[in-house]
C-alpha cells in the first residue's frame, strides 16, 4: 500500500501540472534577462518566467504519450490476435514480418526519418510514437494469444461451435488482460520519454516551445547559472515514469493475491 500511495503521489504531481498549469498561466508576461533568479525558479534562456514555463509545458509530453500508448493498444492488439488465430500459417507471416523491419530500426531513427518526411506537428508526432511502439505490442499480442489458443478451454469452445468472435476476441482478449496490464506501464514510460526525445531534438514541437523537454535542451547552457530551469522539468518527467511504474506494478500484486 505504501507503494502505492508513493507512486500515486508521483503521478499527481505531474499531471496536475501537466493537465491544469496552463490555466494558471498569464496570458501576457514580461521578459527579462536569461538565467536571471527572478520569480519563483528563475528566467529561462530567452528571460521567460521559469514557473509559467513549467506550468504551460507538460501537456505536450503527457498528452501525447497518453494518446500514442492508447493508439498502440488500440492496434496492435487486434492486429497480434488476428496474426496468432489465422487458421492460415501464411497470414500470420504476411502480418508479423513487416513488423520485423520495424523492429530492426532504432526507434530515434524512425522518429527522425518520419518527422524528416511528413513534418512536424503535434498529430505527426503520436503518429510517430504509436508506429514505433505498435511492432512491440502486436508481436506481444501474438505471444500471448498463442499461448491462450492452445488452452483446452478454447479447444472446446471451437468444438462446441463457438463462433470467432467468442474465442478469438471475448475468451482470448479477456485471458489476455493481465499480461497486457503488467507491459502498460513500461510501455507508457517507454512513450513518454520516447516523446521527451522528440521534444529535445526538436521534433513535433518548435524549439522554444512551453514543454518540458525541450526546457531542458534549451536551458541546459545555464545550468549552473539557474539550474530550476533544467532541474523541475527533468524531475517531472522521471516521477511521472517512476510513479506510473509502482503503482503499475503495485496493482499487478493485488491482482495476483
Amino acid at each position: 500500500m505504501k507503494r502505492a500511495g508513493i507512486g500515486g503521489l508521483l503521478i499527481v504531481v505531474p499531471l496536475a501540472l501537466a493537465l491544469l498549469g496552463p490555466l494558471f498561466v498569464p496570458e501576457q508576461t514580461a521578459r527579462s534577462a536569461p538565467f536571471m533568479p527572478l520569480g519563483l525558479l528563475g528566467t529561462d534562456f530567452v528571460g521567460r518566467d521559469t514557473w509559467h514555463q513549467v506550468l504551460a509545458g507538460g501537456q505536450t509530453v503527457v498528452l501525447v504519450a497518453l494518446l500514442a500508448t492508447a493508439f498502440s493498444y488500440l492496434v496492435g492488439v487486434p492486429y497480434g490476435v488476428v496474426a496468432a488465430t489465422a487458421r492460415l500459417r501464411l497470414v500470420d507471416e504476411l502480418l508479423m514480418r513487416p513488423l520485423d523491419v520495424l523492429l530492426a530500426v532504432p526507434s530515434l531513427l524512425v522518429l527522425i526519418l518520419v518527422a524528416a518526411i511528413t513534418g512536424q506537428g503535434l498529430v505527426v508526432l503520436i503518429g510517430i510514437v504509436t508506429l514505433v511502439n505498435f511492432p512491440d505490442v502486436a508481436r506481444l499480442s501474438r505471444a500471448t494469444a498463442l499461448e491462450i489458443a492452445a488452452r483446452p478451454a478454447l479447444e472446446a469452445m471451437r468444438m462446441q461451435g463457438e463462433s470467432w468472435w467468442q474465442t478469438s476476441i471475448v475468451y482470448t482478449g479477456r485471458s489476455m488482460l493481465r499480461t497486457l496490464a503488467a507491459d502498460l506501464g513500461v510501455r507508457l514510460t517507454a512513450a513518454l520519454y520516447l516523446v521527451a526525445s522528440a521534444s529535445f531534438l526538436g521534433v513535433g514541437v518548435p524549439p522554444d516551445a512551453a514543454d518540458w523537454a525541450v526546457m531542458v535542451d534549451r536551458n541546459r547552457g545555464g545550468l549552473f547559472l539557474q539550474p530550476w530551469a533544467v532541474v523541475v522539468p527533468a524531475l517531472l518527467i522521471i516521477s511521472l515514469s517512476i510513479g506510473l511504474n509502482l503503482v503499475f506494478d503495485r496493482a499487478l500484486r493485488k491482482v495476483r493475491t
